[in-house]
């Protein structure tokens, strides 16, 4: 059986789509997987790790606003992060990933392994919310693993 990162590759170089990403809590660990498999230069322009949120704001065009209002770990953060990814490297394809991997930096409403994955495709913007257990090491890999299952089923449809 393929691995989801070798049917993400075929797919986008097969269709022509450029990806790009913006990661926080998971520091790079999407772009590593992404690049695990030889050739991913063909579709995967890069990625930006935004762990600190002058970082979003200087390098994502994430807005300040938006950090004091709804927070680094939001869904808007997570969109604002996938748009400006696709703004940077002029990517088809933005996908983004904030949260919080603990085992500290949790709140009553955003408790540890909360999760936001942005995604813009074809312009258009959404971001999905998470709650995953585990370690810190465990809520990382689960949110690539989400962020990869996503990003499959975006370029499974792409026509």
């Amino acid at each position: 059986m393929k691995k989801i990162e070798r049917i993400i590759q075929d797919w986008c170089v097969l269709k022509g789509i450029t990806v790009g990403v913006a990661e926080s809590c998971t520091g790079g660990l999407l772009s590593k997987r992404l690049t695990d498999i030889s050739g991913s230069s063909d579709y995967f322009y890069g990625g930006m790790v935004s762990y600190n949120n002058s970082v979003k704001i200087k390098l994502l065009g994430v807005k300040k606003t938006t950090l004091v209002r709804y927070g680094a770990v939001s869904d808007r953060t997570a969109c604002e992060m996938a748009l400006g990814v696709c703004k940077e490297m002029s990517v088809d394809i933005g996908v983004s990933i904030t949260g919080i991997a603990g085992p500290s930096g949790a709140t009553k409403t955003k408790p540890v392994g909360t999760v936001y994955i942005g995604i813009v495709v074809k312009k258009k913007v959404t971001s999905q919310k998470y709650r995953f257990t585990g370690t810190r090491t465990q809520i990382r890999e689960k949110a690539v693993s989400a962020a990869l299952k996503l990003l499959k089923k975006v370029v499974s449809v792409w026509v």
